[in-house]
């Protein structure tokens, strides 16, 4: 896990969006899934539900946002 991956994730949380969060790192959708593919697969838990047109949390996305925010404000300081 790296600190591009915990920022894409909560760019997703606050964004709503996939598309949205790729826009604002300015690298494609694409590139976005598969990065977040890798954290899931790391992690060994779903965070999104991509079962539905709209991006939704699982339990453990929901679990994850607090370290995750912690991380990255770690990061940051």
């Amino acid at each position: 896990m790296d600190i591009r991956q915990i920022q894409y994730f909560l760019s997703i949380v606050a964004t709503g969006s996939f598309s949205a969060a790729a826009d604002e790192h300015f690298i494609s959708q694409s590139s976005l899934s598969k990065i977040i593919i890798a954290l899931e697969k790391e992690l060994n838990v779903f965070l999104f539900d991509r079962s539905k047109r709209k991006v939704i949390l699982t339990e453990a996305g929901q679990a994850f946002i607090e370290p995750a925010r912690k991380l990255n404000a770690d990061y940051k300081a």
